[in-house]
């Protein structure tokens, strides 16, 4: 099984630094956050995107690939009824996964809640249409930088679009492209009616990736308070991963750094390598 970070915790580091320190911990992959790197990827030069592949094979890892999509630029939006903002989005979304590409990412990740949120004035259906028609149109571009767009069911605390993995299968089976599909979430699967390994057991094979964190938002294996709920039990979780038949990576998605972003991520890789062992 491969075991991946996300950079978001060290957004204030320099990307060269994140892939030594992941390194370092034992990691094999790091996901990326494009906001972490510039406010719009078209910021990002040909000449750069380079020197971040060569830091990441000098380190001795790969760019597994990108996730909260659309933190920036601010505005873009996949569900609104302005289709001129729709556009813009899909643009914007084509660019990722021709950056995606650059780096020799293979799986973007869209979560981003807030910009795929049903707006006032708007019905589920109408914002279902909508998202259909704007992963639709990113498929090509998608097939040809060999690039998987998955789509992230999120629980209700975040979003009122895409709540449960069934949710998510469905959009992606109905948009019916092989370069759109689904992703895994811990802490989002945790809150499904389903549960974690049901979740498991239908959809794992057809996962493309996979993110692990606690049910309360804290980073795998961290200590939790009693208000914060008990450790989620690694050892099932990943043994039911593995015998779906999924083939991607489990990249470590933390939400709170404290006490410090290596700490939490050394702290994930022992209890993932440990569930394993």
């Amino acid at each position: 099984m491969k075991f991946a970070t996300c950079n978001e915790p060290w957004r204030d580091e320099p990307i060269e630094e994140v892939f030594a320190t992941a390194a370092r911990i034992g990691y094999t992959g790091v996901e990326i956050a494009p906001f972490t790197l510039a406010e719009t990827v078209d910021e990002i030069s040909a000449a750069r995107r380079k020197e971040i592949v060569k830091a990441a094979g000098d380190a001795g890892v790969e760019i597994v690939g990108l996730h909260w999509l659309l933190v920036s630029p601010k505005g873009l939006h996949i569900t609104t009824a302005d289709a001129a903002l729709r556009q813009k989005t899909v643009d914007y979304m084509k660019k990722l996964v021709d950056f995606c590409g650059d780096l020799g990412g293979k799986v973007m990740v869209h979560g981003s809640p807030k910009q795929r949120d049903v707006e006032a004035g708007s019905t589920f259906d109408d914002a279902w249409k909508r998202a259909r028609d704007v992963f639709a149109a990113c498929g090509p571009t998608c097939a040809e930088r060999d690039v998987m767009l998955t789509i992230e069911a999120l629980s209700t605390k975040e979003t009122n679009f895409i709540n449960t993995a069934t949710e998510a299968a469905k959009l992606a089976e109905e948009v019916g492209h092989p370069n759109i599909g689904i992703m895994l979430d811990l802490k989002a699967m945790s809150a499904m009616p389903e549960g974690i390994i049901e979740n498991i057991k239908r959809f794992g094979a057809k996962a493309a990736h996979f993110h692990a964190n606690e049910p309360c938002g804290k980073g795998v294996g961290m200590p939790l308070t009693s208000d914060e709920g008990k450790n989620v039990d690694l050892k099932p979780v990943l043994a039911e991963l593995k015998a779906s038949g999924f083939q991607g990576w489990v990249s470590v998605e933390p939400f709170d750094y404290n006490p410090d972003p290596t700490t939490v991520a050394e702290v994930g890789f022992k209890a993932l390598t440990a569930a394993v062992s």
